[in-house]
């Protein structure tokens, strides 16, 4: 899920009108830090997978006490700076300060006490997504497993990611996107899951520029398969319903449109009054052909996470407009 850049997930979508577009890929307008040259794999943590959801709990300890009109010199001491380590570095990357924060909530206060009911549902997505992400490890060994932080912004970005510092997730932001999935823990859990691939995913396809139709369909819908191997379902769960019985005519005009770098019909294209992202849909029906199609599954996942050759990935998926799947 992307926005700002097409490859920086949720990264400048706003609240205030719910998503111009929801796109995918992360690593917010931070994308160029994802995946560093040399950066090696890092076992699960003894204590499994790290969801630090202690940040939201703070904020709304500060909201609380301060009748919902917390100052911005007590937002920005009391929560950002006596933060997580992924709080500061949201912070820090996406321009969220104590001022920020306290003008978001002026000029948007129903965004900030909506946000409390995805907060009830933390604990279950903290432990939903740390049985997801060992999920992960068990599958691909290879898997980097850098912390994931939810805490509150000031409206937006959704998040943004590296494999150095992590994910960070905002509370808020995440919340008002229900066209993804009417369920707030389903999305919580779905999302961030899906965010947790694009770390591991190649960098040059992650980060690149011009990318076709065909790459960045394939590594959205690359992120969303392995997302639904893991979590048990896609991010963006609305599509299929979406694209019943449509299938063939859908996917026949995908392949008319596999070179163009004009991505807008495509992916990043959702609104609050259409969902879009067709991309995600088709290139989730590629890599899930690829995998079954496969004789080896480890190695099918392993090259479907680190796929590098969009042309080639596509011609030995065995995939063709209209396809039946498991």
């Amino acid at each position: 899920m992307t926005i700002c850049n097409p490859r920086t997930e949720f990264a400048s979508l706003t609240v205030a009108a719910v998503v111009a577009l929801a796109c995918s890929a992360i690593a917010g307008c931070a994308n160029n830090a994802r995946m560093q040259a040399g950066a090696s794999p890092s076992s699960i943590p003894a204590h499994g997978p790290t969801i630090d959801i202690e940040d939201v709990y703070r904020f709304y300890a500060i909201y609380d006490a301060a009748g919902g009109h917390p100052t911005a010199d007590r937002l920005q001491a009391d929560y950002i700076d006596a933060g997580s380590p992924g709080l500061r570095t949201f912070a820090q990357q996406r321009n969220i300060t104590g001022e920020r924060i306290a003008e978001a909530i002026a000029a948007r206060p129903a965004t900030y006490e909506d946000a409390r009911r995805c907060m009830d549902v933390l604990p279950n997505v903290r432990r939903r997504l740390q049985a997801a992400l060992k999920e992960l490890g068990r599958l691909y060994p290879e898997a980097r497993f850098p912390p994931v932080t939810i805490a509150v912004g000031r409206g937006r970005p959704v998040g943004i990611g590296s494999p150095a510092t992590g994910v960070q997730i905002g509370l808020e932001a995440l919340c008002a996107t229900d066209f993804l999935n009417p369920s707030v823990e389903d999305r919580f859990v779905h999302v961030i899951a899906h965010e947790f691939v694009h770390v591991q995913q190649n960098p040059d396809l992650v980060d690149g520029d011009n990318l076709t139709v065909l790459e960045a369909s394939l590594m959205e819908g690359a992120a969303e398969f392995v997302t639904e191997l893991i979590s048990g379902n896609v991010a963006y769960s609305r599509l299929s319903a979406r694209v019943a019985g449509r299938e063939e005519e859908i996917e026949t005009a995908f392949l008319a449109d596999l070179d163009k770098t004009d991505l807008s019909d495509w992916v990043y294209n959702t609104t609050v009054a259409e969902l879009g992202d067709l991309g995600y849909w088709v290139g989730y029906r590629i890599a899930k052909a690829y995998y079954w199609n496969s004789a080896d599954k480890d190695r099918a996942l392993r090259e479907i996470i680190g796929l590098t050759d969009a042309k080639a990935f596509l011609a030995a998926s065995g995939w063709h407009p209209g396809i039946q799947l498991p």
